[in-house]
């Protein structure tokens, strides 16, 4: 005969006793687990946002010392800089300047007393105002241009050949040499007023040759920019400019 369990169903234990509480546990359980997992998903993230704000934070704080370290050094590149460019329009304005005053003591030296200048323009390049001569057109350098006067044209050939004595001559042409009007007493008529006929034909003696030289520095450097021109004013100028300030010294007197 097969054996009855009469003990109530609620009383029963063991293995095979029912549950007397459901699910609910479980869940409850379920619920406590997935909490703390997310509390603790929470606070690993909210580590790891830390850690990046501070990470943040440090990388500003390096890039503004970098920064300041930058702006300090920028007056040194800057000065770096504005130095370079100096010194190269120093050296630019070095190779290209042109020693006139040497120029013009050397040919003072080598002036002969027979030879006198009436005008004398020295200019950088030939599209400096007033180089209107062909010889100094073909000169794309220093040039000086000599008009005046000497005592024949053997005078004008020694005068030539002293002038290739100034250091830094490359080449000395002679535009023109003519001498004076072979009628006697016309070339001393032409020089007696004292006028403006002086300034244009120093010629005063039949034998006296005027001529026109131009004077080339070819080895020169070309300057960048065309030199202005140098003139010195004729004997005649500056004779009147005397004059007229030893007449205006004596009416004040």
């Amino acid at each position: 005969m097969r054996p009855i369990n009469l003990i109530p169903d609620e009383l029963r234990q063991g293995s095979y006793a029912p549950m007397r509480t459901g699910a609910i546990p479980y869940i409850l359980v379920g619920a406590l687990v997935a909490l703390l997992a997310g509390v603790a998903l929470l606070v690993v993230t909210g580590n790891q946002v830390s850690e990046r704000k501070s990470e943040v934070t440090q990388m500003e704080a390096e890039d503004a010392a970098a920064q300041n370290e930058a702006q300090r050094l920028a007056a040194y590149t800057q000065f770096q800089t504005l130095h370079e460019q100096r010194l190269a329009t120093i050296t630019g304005l070095a190779d290209s300047r042109f020693d006139w005053e040497r120029v013009m003591h050397e040919l003072s030296l080598v002036l002969p007393r027979d030879v006198w200048l009436t005008s004398l323009a020295a200019s950088a390049s030939p599209q400096a105002e007033g180089s209107g001569s062909a010889l100094r057109a073909s000169i794309p350098g220093p040039a000086l241009e000599l008009q005046g006067c000497a005592a024949g044209q053997e005078r004008v050939g020694g005068f030539v050949t002293v002038l290739k004595d100034i250091d830094g001559v490359t080449r000395v042409g002679v535009e023109s040499s003519e001498l004076g009007d072979q009628e006697e007493g016309a070339g001393i008529s032409s020089g007696s007023g004292g006028g403006e006929g002086d300034s244009a034909d120093c010629r005063t003696r039949e034998f006296i040759t005027k001529f026109q030289i131009v004077v080339a520095f070819d080895a020169a450097p070309v300057p960048t920019s065309a030199g202005a021109e140098v003139e010195v004013p004729s004997a005649t100028e500056t004779a009147e400019s005397t004059s007229s300030e030893t007449e205006s010294g004596e009416g004040e007197g």
